[in-house]
């Protein structure tokens, strides 16, 4: 599993590091792309023990919120995500009105759907609206070394040296040493990224950037663990080799993304 994982993330890295430099639509492209494996995935996780073809529909409309949110972070009108969300409870819920009679597990349903678009490609697309901040490409990047080095690290100091539990009932392997780990790797991500950045930022900035989305990233990942448990399955899908799904490699950085978001508006 850990060869699989390193060689799909090396030959991943160059493209990734590409595209966050590019920014603009390629950026948006990707985002929408990754919303959508996830999505799907997450909509294989919570209606994975239903035998009716109940949440068509309604899943359906939740997947078409993907472009629109994509869009208008893309061309920086955070203000319209409230208004597509809004959108997509009222189309839900008017579904919803059809079904009813037939099956009241339809309210479950716009439910699960209304969660799912929160918690994937609302908090993705906000990955778009950071690349246009000022110095945006050193931002993002560092939000995603961050994210993605505190996962590394936590997964090889728990499984050479994790002995006390971090919390067992919804991820029995994560360990209180592991997760010390990854503050380790939030605070070398602070150390290797602060020459790039100009001397308005200062130092305090860095590290309380790099600490607050590192341990929001552990959040996510407990988070989506939860989804796995309730639903008896352990990976979101296949698609990467060694890393599981799409979801299981974005998990962490889903809750990242917001406290990320929300620091640059304070800075």
């Amino acid at each position: 599993m850990h060869l699989k994982r390193w060689i799909t993330g090396l030959l991943a890295l160059p493209l990734l590091i590409y595209i966050l430099y590019a920014g603009g639509l390629w950026l948006t492209l990707l985002v929408a792309a990754a919303a959508l494996a996830a999505l799907l995935e997450y909509n294989r996780i919570v209606y994975h023990a239903w035998k009716t073809a109940l949440p068509g529909p309604i899943a359906v409309i939740g997947l078409l919120t993907i472009p629109a949110l994509c869009a208008v972070a893309h061309v920086g009108r955070p203000d319209l995500l409230l208004a597509i969300l809004l959108g997509n409870f009222l189309l839900a819920g008017i579904l919803s009105l059809f079904t009813f009679g037939r099956d009241a597990r339809v309210l479950e349903v716009v439910q699960k759907q209304l969660q799912g678009v929160l918690y994937i490609p609302l908090l993705l697309s906000l990955l778009i609206l950071i690349r246009q901040v000022p110095d945006g490409f050193l931002w993002i990047f560092t939000l995603v070394l961050t994210v993605f080095a505190g996962d590394t690290l936590a997964l090889y100091t728990g499984t050479f040296f994790g002995r006390h539990k971090l919390c067992p009932s919804i991820s029995p392997g994560k360990t209180i040493e592991g997760s010390l780990g990854g503050v380790g790797a939030y605070l070398l991500a602070a150390v290797i990224m602060k020459p790039f950045f100009p001397p308005d930022v200062s130092w305090g900035q860095l590290l309380l950037f790099c600490l607050l989305c590192g341990a929001a990233a552990q959040m996510g990942d407990l988070f989506e663990s939860q989804l796995k448990r309730v639903s008896g399955i352990k990976d979101s899908g296949g698609l990467l080799p060694g890393h599981g799904g799409m979801l299981d490699r974005i998990d962490a950085l889903l809750f990242a993304a917001p406290v990320a978001y929300l620091l640059l508006r304070v800075f």
